[in-house]
């Protein structure tokens, strides 16, 4: 097993050979999509140009010059003019050129603290003309005072505002700043303890945090602020640990991007302080994982780590939040059976959250345990839904979960898509008109669909749509050894087992399947009536969902 070291020094080398690769634009950026990334691979050429044990094939003094032409630039377009409404602000993306591009809130939120600890860590290699520009640049952040904001919500920015109080007046010898941010970080930290995160499972955001607050603990030289640091930090990762398998993210989600679902590309900082699958090629968000680490306590990388051959279920009540407003009393309650192959669960509730990105429910595998997507889930697609995007999901579902078993159904009205979505990963797969069964890594899935479906095998997972305003799937999955306890010879044999057992479907949209553990579910997913949900006909019970 590599060190956490190591793993960084990996990522810095492949980061920085990669912007060493890319071509300079003509106005002097590397990217024009993301402002940001420009900083971010600038930073790792910049470090692997001037550390020789950084493993990099290429010109290490010209690589510096490439990296700190990329870093004056983008200095440059900051917006320093004191009277300006965006005062210390840059633009996100750079069209239609740099300087005509207009400014945004968003990238100094986080990029700002990090700049703090690129200049503070490489002061003596950077040139004076480049230390100057951040000297600069870094005062005009302080002095807009784009962080001076109460707390509010608890959520991903707030977050990022604190830490900028902490890294900001630390630097500047602001005292009255640094309490205000040690008091906004004391309340965070009590806030989410005692009532869980908002934004669960929600990709980036999540990062977010810990990235910000990694960065102030490795700058922050107060004693009871860094332990406090640590506190909140040591809280993140206990989270992260609960819902982690190989590097999935299992759970649902308050928020996904492309890069998250269907499958975990966003995995960085889950390879720098795991390190159980490959690091991938491919790093859609490189951000600092290369430069930030925060080791994790044993016991929570023993949870990540080391998953029990006994599955558990995690249940968790989760406070709700719409938009600004939170309700403390008001909770959301999610699900997740975990396994050493698999997981899977999801959001008993529906809430459209923030760009309608909730992701309701999956089963997930491990990365290194499948090739391409690592995730399998089916959903309705919202009328908003972009072509070709697998997020999104409409309001028209009703879902049941227990152990092995996911029930969902789609009462689908006239006016929305007669149709649901779905993804699975590529595998073995056997078709009947009753569903799909097939082996996914070390785990045997079955999925039944009440309508007729159609299957399309793409490069990287297998997309699924089935037609009919009402309709439902059914999913139970099984691991190695439980599949050999029932001496199931292969994925064949499985498919016959599984195609007697297929679910009921009766009046009022409502379905009835006996799991392999031979319990009884039944969900009427109707919703002129009165939903019912019931397990060996005992009502589904919150009152053992906790907050952690």
């Amino acid at each position: 097993m590599t060190t956490i070291q190591q793993r960084q020094d990996e990522i810095i080398a492949n980061i920085a050979q990669a912007a060493y690769n890319q071509p300079v634009l003509s106005n002097g950026f590397l990217f024009e999509g993301d402002v940001r990334d420009n900083f971010y691979y600038a930073s790792y050429l910049f470090a692997a140009s001037v550390d020789p044990t950084i493993t990099f094939e290429g010109d290490r003094n010209e690589a510096k010059d490439k990296a700190e032409g990329v870093f004056l630039h983008l200095l440059e377009i900051q917006d320093q003019d004191p009277a300006s409404s965006t005062y210390g602000h840059w633009p996100l993306n750079l069209r239609p050129t740099p300087q005509e591009a207009s400014k945004n809130t968003l990238p100094v939120e986080l990029m700002g603290s990090l700049m703090v600890y690129f200049a503070q860590r490489y002061q003596e290699q950077l040139s004076e003309a480049l230390r100057v520009a951040f000297d600069n640049t870094l005062r005009h952040i302080y002095d807009s005072n784009f962080y001076r904001k109460p707390l509010t919500s608890y959520g991903h920015h707030e977050a990022k505002y604190t830490a900028a109080k902490l890294v900001f007046g630390q630097r500047y010898e602001d005292a009255a700043l640094i309490r205000d941010g040690y008091e906004s970080l004391q309340l965070t930290l009590k806030r989410v303890t005692a009532n869980g995160m908002t934004e669960y499972g929600g990709l980036p955001w999540f990062w977010h945090w810990v990235q910000a607050f990694t960065c102030a603990w490795q700058l922050i030289q107060d004693t009871d602020i860094r332990s406090e640091l640590s506190r909140m930090l040591d809280y993140l990762w206990s989270e992260r640990a609960t819902f982690y398998l190989g590097g999935a993210w299992i759970g649902p989600h308050a928020r996904i991007w492309p890069h998250d679902m269907p499958k975990d590309t966003n995995v960085l900082h889950d390879y720098v302080q795991y390190g159980d699958f490959k690091l991938p090629t491919h790093m859609p968000r490189t951000e600092y994982a290369g430069f930030l680490a925060y080791e994790a306590p044993a016991q929570t990388i023993q949870t990540a780590l080391h998953r029990s051959s006994v599955p558990v279920e995690i249940k968790r009540q989760i406070p709700k939040q719409i938009g600004q407003a939170q309700h403390e009393n008001d909770h959301l309650h999610s699900y997740v059976y975990v396994t050493e192959s698999f997981a899977m669960g999801g959001m008993w509730e529906r809430i459209r959250e923030f760009d309608n990105e909730q992701h309701r429910w999956d089963i997930a595998f491990p990365l290194d345990h499948v090739q391409g997507v690592n995730h399998a889930y089916f959903f309705h697609p919202d009328l908003e839904q972009p072509e070709g995007d697998l997020r999104h999901q409409s309001e028209y579902t009703e879902v049941l979960f227990h152990k092995q078993v996911i029930m969902a159904s789609y009462s689908i009205p006239e006016d929305q898509p007669g149709y649901i979505k779905g993804c699975l990963p590529l595998g073995e797969w056997v078709e009947s008109p009753s569903g799909l069964f097939g082996r996914v890594g070390n785990a045997l899935i079955a999925v039944y669909i009440q309508q007729p479906y159609h299957r399309e095998v793409l490069e990287d997972r297998c997309f699924v749509t089935s037609r009919g305003r009402t309709n439902a799937v059914v999913v139970e999955c099984l691991d190695q050894s439980n599949a050999e306890l029932l001496s199931i010879r292969d994925v064949q044999h499985f498919a016959e087992m599984m195609t007697d057992k297929q679910p009921t479907y009766g009046e009022n949209n409502t379905i009835t399947y006996t799991s392999l553990s031979n319990q009884t579910l039944l969900l009427s997913g109707d919703p002129t009536k009165e939903i019912s949900k019931r397990i060996d006909g005992e009502v589904i019970d919150f009152n053992s969902y906790t907050i952690a």
